[in-house]
């Protein structure tokens, strides 16, 4: 069973809303998932990117293959998470 990191649309016409899920490649796009580990909301100004981040390592850590669009999110997550680092060790 191949395992990959994909988007699941939710939400109104013209208002979408994803959830980040670890899904078997065979199910299809809005179907069965194994795990939800995440949320992105394009709507918000910034963009909202939520992640469980233990959960995402780990599946990545298991062979899990993200899609194009969820390692682009997976690369800003961790950009921001790596900016707001420093800013929290210097309060």
């Amino acid at each position: 069973m191949a395992v990959h990191l994909r988007l699941q649309r939710f939400g109104a016409k013209k208002r979408p809303y994803y959830r980040i899920v670890a899904a078997d490649s065979r199910s299809p796009r809005d179907g069965r998932f194994l795990e939800q580990i995440g949320t992105y909301d394009p709507m918000q100004k910034p963009h909202a990117i939520r992640f469980t981040t233990d959960r995402l390592d780990y599946w990545l850590s298991v062979g899990a293959r993200p899609s194009d669009t969820v390692r682009s999110l997976i690369k800003k997550h961790r950009k921001e998470a790596a900016a707001a680092a420093p800013a929290e060790a210097a309060s």
